[in-house]
């Protein structure tokens, strides 16, 4: 299509999607020629059934030909979401609307607002159709993993010119609420289609949207109005059963507050939830436990990979006091047998990974206890992935990991597809400058199977499912033996 179709068919695209009325065609079509640098626009008829990436490629093709954009993916993005920017209702509307959906219910209300940032191309369908997903069975249940490609790599130019720019502080991270509008640079994303709705916990003013970059259904953020610092503490987890409160279809949890074992912005308070059930929250009670002076809450530690401590109950202010007594003693708690010291040379490590959600009407909260210490064998945390994985997975467990969806990084799809040919053609993989990493791997999996071109793409997958239960293992505290079991329980018993 021409660029006169592309833009009459954007257009057409904003209406029929109810981002902009009829009689706002025109002026939209002269705010996109505005963009587009045309000054004269020929009316053209839309002539093919095209979806809004086929419509945006058209006019990303017409903005590089005119020299109006680089041609590379960070340029390309910059530039079609400032298109994306001149269909986005003003935040004003889109506050309006979701308020009177909420009057319906809740659902309604996030039922709209999740299908706006699809529409409004924030979150990029066409993108998050490229993930590769599959499910491994553990004995902790189902494993969700992921090749997450949503979010483009930085090509070299963006790189260089990032380079060069002048630091801006402005806005001060990628979360806070001046985003909303935000035209972006190479070295931050644009936002002009980014829209936030305010909500308040526990009293305090706060940000919903949505992750441009979908894990899981629905993947929310929630952050503070202020750019203040994560703090866990008795106070985040009032703010996450309050937001239950609002959403009550939805869980929200929080990345521990430390290094390491925390979530890559530590420097602004913000949560994540969703409309997704992860494993963890299936995975049963394997010890039962109850806290003296706490009848009322259910309690007891989660068969799972890592040590989570589950407090079910009805009263979300009692189970906001025993959860925080919980933090409080986990934060102070050493068990040198265990290898869980608080602090060392004055540095804390514990901390507390916490998840929460509505279960028959009766609130209930996670805490996935945490340690960042690192050793100078395991100098990027002794409760990390170890080396030995690192060909598969190095960064961080965060939250959405540590309850049971491993994010892996883009680079697996096209190393697992070359490893899987090399291993059915009998190649020296260790000659391989690039899959050589995965070598000591590859051995074990042929020794393991009788691997061929029919089978092999599955058993790399189910190994890979295996590595990442075993990662999460090594990032619990008390291990999953009897003794580690034991471990758990003896910390138990000294929450007073």
């Amino acid at each position: 299509m021409n660029i006169f179709e592309a833009i009459n068919a954007l257009a057409e695209y904003a209406i029929k999607s109810n981002l902009i009325e009829p009689e706002d065609k025109v002026y939209t079509i002269n705010q996109l020629c505005m963009n587009l640098s045309i000054d004269a626009y020929e009316e053209e008829e839309v002539k093919g059934d095209y979806t809004l990436e086929e419509i945006l490629a058209a006019c990303l093709d017409y903005a590089v030909e005119k020299g109006l954009c680089e041609d590379s993916v960070v340029y390309r993005d910059l530039f079609d979401t400032r298109l994306m920017g001149v269909l986005t209702p003003r935040p004003s509307e889109v506050i309006k609307k979701f308020n009177e959906e909420y009057k319906k219910s809740p659902v309604d209300a996030t039922n709209y607002y999740y299908d706006f940032a699809k529409k409004t191309d924030y979150v990029r369908e066409y993108r998050i159709k490229n993930d590769v997903k599959w499910v491994t069975k553990t004995e902790y249940g189902d494993i969700d993993i992921t090749i997450n490609l949503s979010k483009p790599e930085k090509d070299p130019k963006a790189i260089a010119a990032a380079l060069t720019m002048k630091q801006s502080a402005y806005p001060k991270c990628q979360l806070c609420r001046e985003n909303e509008g935000y035209a972006g640079r190479v070295n931050h994303p644009a936002r002009e289609n980014h829209r936030i709705i305010p909500i308040k916990l526990d009293g305090v003013d706060f940000f919903l949207q949505y992750s441009p970059y979908v894990y899981y259904n629905e993947h929310c953020i929630v952050f503070n109005a202020e750019h203040i610092p994560m703090k866990i503490d008795k106070a985040a987890i009032v703010k996450l059963l309050s937001f239950l409160e609002i959403f009550p279809h939805y869980f929200i949890g929080s990345n521990a507050g430390l290094p390491i074992v925390g979530g890559s912005i530590l420097t602004h308070e913000h949560f994540q939830g969703g409309n997704y059930e992860f494993a963890m929250a299936k995975a049963p009670i394997e010890i039962p436990f109850k806290f003296d002076g706490f009848d009322d809450v259910e309690g007891g530690i989660v068969k799972w990979p890592m040590s989570v401590l589950r407090l079910t109950c009805a009263d979300k202010d009692r189970l906001a006091d025993l959860a925080g007594i919980v933090f409080n003693a986990w934060e102070k708690y050493t068990d040198e047998e265990a290898f869980v010291l608080a602090e060392t040379d004055g540095e804390p490590h514990n901390a507390i990974t916490p998840i929460t959600r509505m279960r028959n009407g009766k609130f209930e909260i996670d805490l996935v206890l945490r340690n960042n210490i690192t050793t100078p064998e395991y100098p990027m945390g002794y409760y990390h992935p170890h080396p030995e994985h690192h060909h598969i997975k190095k960064e961080n467990i965060g939250l959405i990991e540590v309850m049971g969806l491993a994010v892996l990084p883009s680079r697996l799809k096209k190393e697992m597809a070359d490893l899987a040919k090399a291993m059915v053609n009998g190649e020296d993989i260790s000659a391989n400058e690039e899959l050589a990493k995965h070598s000591e791997w590859a051995d074990m999996i042929k020794a393991k199977y009788d691997v061929n071109a029919d089978n092999i793409d599955e058993i790399i997958k189910d190994e890979i499912g295996i590595v990442f239960t075993e990662i999460l293992e090594q990032c619990g505290v008390f291990e999953r033996t009897e003794k580690g079991k034991a471990q758990f329980v003896k910390f138990l018993e000294s929450v007073k």
